[in-house]
């Protein structure tokens, strides 16, 4: 059996709803710097697709890298040449890559009408919270986890098949850090759709000079008032999002950045320590049981 006959079998023993399937890139562009957008053509997925899930992908005929790598949902488009008899609502969706390492320097190289292998949507996504305020906090690439949730919560766009109910927030506000202004891209994705956007970075470049916390501080008391944090980065920032919330006696959901094989829950390799509500612990899988969970229950250390 070859490599990818093992995998497509793999997918469909451990995810059913999920299997491998290839499909055709539309668009492939720089989106900030070291970071591109690309949009694939996949109606089964995009139909499906909530926010805060992902996909796994992989390049096809290609042993090096042989495994697939999980990319969060960004966005799901209507592509305009598409069968106008489809009863699928969206059939392409958007993924943005941060360029580092052996797949995403060989995905860069991926052409417009070129293929590629693909299983999802795959985890569960955010959970559509009751507040007045959502608050989105996002460290380097986290921002392509978050802005389908802000669309949703702010009824631009509704998501899943069929589309589940829309709960709407009042305010949308996205704290967006990064190392310097070059790596934000695709801002004006989340003010078109009403997010009120900070900025910081940690050279001064763009925004303020300085992390999330900072931006987070600057937050007038009246503003937090049923205010519902989701979270997206590196793990240390997530962590210390996570301790602000319980400071200020707001809910706060993580989406974990872990690395995946499988995306299915078969090779145990994306666990985290999770804490169930009489304070001890066990592993949880990323891809299966998360990626998103309440950052309260998150064993940091």
């Amino acid at each position: 059996m070859n490599s990818l006959s093992s995998i497509s079998e793999n997918v469909s023993v451990g995810c059913e709803k999920a299997p491998y399937q290839r499909v055709r890139v539309i668009e492939h562009e720089i989106f900030a710097h070291r970071t591109r957008r690309i949009r694939i053509e996949c109606p089964e997925i995009a139909s499906r697709a909530l926010p805060g899930q992902f996909v796994m992908l992989r390049i096809p005929d290609r042993n090096d890298p042989l495994l697939a790598r999980p990319l969060a949902v960004y966005d799901t488009h209507t592509h305009l040449e598409r069968d106008r008899t489809s009863s699928f609502s969206f059939d392409c969706l958007d993924l943005v890559y941060l360029i580092h390492g052996k797949f995403t320097t060989a995905l860069e190289q991926i052409k417009v009408g070129d293929e590629l292998i693909t299983w999802g949507p795959l985890g569960n996504g955010f959970s559509l919270p009751d507040v007045d305020h959502l608050l989105l906090v996002a460290g380097g690439i986290g921002q392509t986890a978050l802005l389908a949730f802000a669309k949703e919560c702010l009824g631009v766009k509704r998501f899943g098949n069929p589309f589940r109910p829309a709960t709407l927030s009042r305010r949308t506000t996205l704290c967006w850090g990064a190392r310097t202004g070059s790596f934000f891209g695709g801002i004006e994705d989340f003010t078109s759709s009403g997010v009120d956007v900070h900025l910081a970075t940690l050279d001064g470049s763009t925004g303020i000079q300085g992390t999330v916390i900072d931006l987070l501080n600057a937050i007038p008391p009246s503003l937090l008032d049923r205010t519902h944090i989701a979270c997206c980065g590196p793990e240390p920032m997530m962590a210390a999002v996570g301790a602000w919330a319980t400071h200020h006696s707001l809910t706060c959901d993580v989406s974990l950045e872990a690395p995946m094989a499988c995306g299915v829950g078969i090779c145990f390799t994306c666990v985290a320590k999770v804490r169930d509500s009489t304070g001890s612990w066990d592993y949880r899988r990323t891809c299966v049981e998360g990626p998103v969970f309440r950052a309260s229950s998150i064993d940091w250390d």
